[in-house]
C-alpha cells in the first residue's frame, strides 16, 4: 500500500496495513499544502499581525503565542473592518506549484494530502471579539454575533471551494482547530452549540464532502460532549492530543468504531514526565481502546519539546507505537493487539 492508501484505509476503517504517521518527520504518511497568506494594507509590514488584523504576542518556535487586544471588541465597526477574502486568487497563487512539487517528488508523491493550518470559527471569534464577549453576546441573543460567525464560515466555505477548483482531486483531506474544552467539560452548554455551531459545521463538513475529501478537525480539551455529534456531522478524523482527560476507556467504549483518531500518549502528562513504562502503558491502552481492526487510528506527532519532554521523546514514542502495531501484530478476536513483550528501555532514570 502507499502512504495515501494507508492513510485513507484508516479513516475509512478498511484494513490498513499498519498504523498511518503525521508529523513524524520524513517517515509521516501526510504531506501539507497551504493557501498563502494575504494581509490587508493596513497589516502591511507588522509581522506581528495576522490577516484577521489580530495581534499574536509571545511567539517563539512552535508555540503560536495569543492574541492580545481583539480587533472587533466592538462589533459596530464590521462593516469597516478588512475581512479576509476567500475569492482572492492571490491567496492561491503558490497552490499549483506547492502540488507540482509533491508529485516531482518521488518520496512525496504518493502521500496523502490535506490541506492544514486553519483555525475555524470558534477560535477565530474569539481572536476578532475575545471569548468572555462571545459567550455573553451568545446568551444575550445578538445578532452581530451571528453576522461575524457567518463571515468567518462564509470565508472557509469559499476556501474550500476555491482549493477544489484548483486542486480537485489531488487533494485528500481538509483539517482545521476549534479548541473546545477546558480540562472539565466544554466551553459552553451542549444546547447552546447545539443551537449556534451545529447548523454552521454542517455547512463545512458538507462542502468538504462535496469536494470529496476527509474532514480532520483538531479540538484540545475534554470535549466528550459533543463528540457524537461532531461523527454525526461527518467529521471523519478527531484530532485529540489530551486523552487521558477524556478517558481514553470510556472514548473507547462510546466512539471506536464510528471515527478516526489521531492521537498519542497525553502530551500534558504522559510525554513531559518522559517515563517509558508510562508511555508504554499508555501505548498499548489507546491502540487497544480507539483503534479496531479495520482501521480508526493514526498516531500523530508533537512538538514535544513545546511542552517540556525529554530530549529522545519522540523517537521512543515513535519505536513504541511502531513495535505494538496491531495491524501488523494482528489482533485477537476481542480486538486486542497481539504484540511482543515490551522491553525494558528508558529515556531517562526515573
Amino acid at each position: 500500500m502507499t502512504p495515501r492508501e494507508i492513510v485513507t484505509r484508516a479513516i475509512e476503517f478498511r484494513r490498513p496495513c499498519r498504523i498511518p504517521l503525521e508529523n513524524f518527520g520524513q517517515a509521516s504518511d501526510v504531506v501539507l499544502i497551504m493557501p498563502d497568506v494575504v494581509k490587508p494594507s493596513q497589516a502591511a509590514g507588522d509581522e506581528a499581525l495576522d490577516e484577521w488584523m489580530c495581534r499574536w504576542e509571545g511567539s517563539h518556535g512552535n508555540d503560536q503565542g495569543q492574541v492580545k487586544g481583539y480587533p472587533l471588541e466592538d462589533l459596530s465597526s464590521m462593516d469597516k473592518f478588512p475581512w479576509p477574502d476567500g475569492n482572492d486568487p492571490v491567496r492561491y497563487k503558490s497552490v499549483p506549484k506547492q502540488l507540482e512539487d509533491l508529485s516531482a517528488s518521488p518520496e512525496l508523491r504518493d502521500k496523502y494530502v490535506r490541506v492544514g493550518g486553519i483555525k475555524f470559527l470558534w477560535e477565530r471569534m474569539q481572536y476578532l471579539h475575545g471569548i468572555e464577549n462571545c459567550m455573553i453576546d451568545m446568551l444575550d441573543g445578538r445578532r452581530q454575533l451571528d453576522e461575524l460567525a457567518d463571515r468567518i464560515l462564509q470565508y472557509h466555505l469559499d476556501l474550500v471551494r476555491n482549493l477544489h477548483r484548483i486542486c480537485g482531486s489531488r487533494i485528500q483531506g481538509f483539517r482545521f482547530s476549534d479548541d473546545w474544552g477546558t480540562q472539565t467539560s466544554l466551553h459552553i452548554s451542549p444546547e447552546l452549540w447545539d443551537r449556534f455551531f451545529m447548523p454552521r459545521y454542517r455547512k463545512l463538513f458538507d462542502a468538504v464532502h462535496e469536494c470529496g475529501w476527509h474532514v480532520w478537525m483538531h479540538s484540545c480539551g475534554k470535549i466528550n460532549k459533543i463528540i457524537g455529534r461532531l461523527i454525526d456531522l461527518g467529521v471523519d478524523l478527531l484530532n485529540m492530543w489530551q486523552p487521558r482527560v477524556n478517558g481514553i476507556e470510556q472514548i473507547g467504549r462510546e466512539f471506536a468504531g464510528k471515527v478516526c483518531f489521531e492521537t498519542l500518549c497525553d502530551v500534558q502528562s504522559t510525554l513531559p514526565a518522559g517515563k517509558p513504562a508510562e508511555i508504554e502503558a499508555e501505548a498499548e491502552l489507546l491502540l487497544r481502546s480507539w483503534g479496531t481492526p479495520e482501521g480508526g487510528f493514526l498516531l500523530g506527532g508533537y512538538s514535544l519539546d513545546s511542552v517540556g519532554a525529554p530530549p529522545g521523546t519522540e523517537e521512543f514514542v515513535l519505536k513504541t507505537f511502531r513495535r505494538l502495531d496491531p495491524y501488523q501484530h494482528g489482533w485477537s478476536r476481542a480486538g486486542t493487539r497481539e504484540a511482543p513483550p515490551m522491553p525494558g528501555t528508558h529515556l531517562r532514570a526515573d
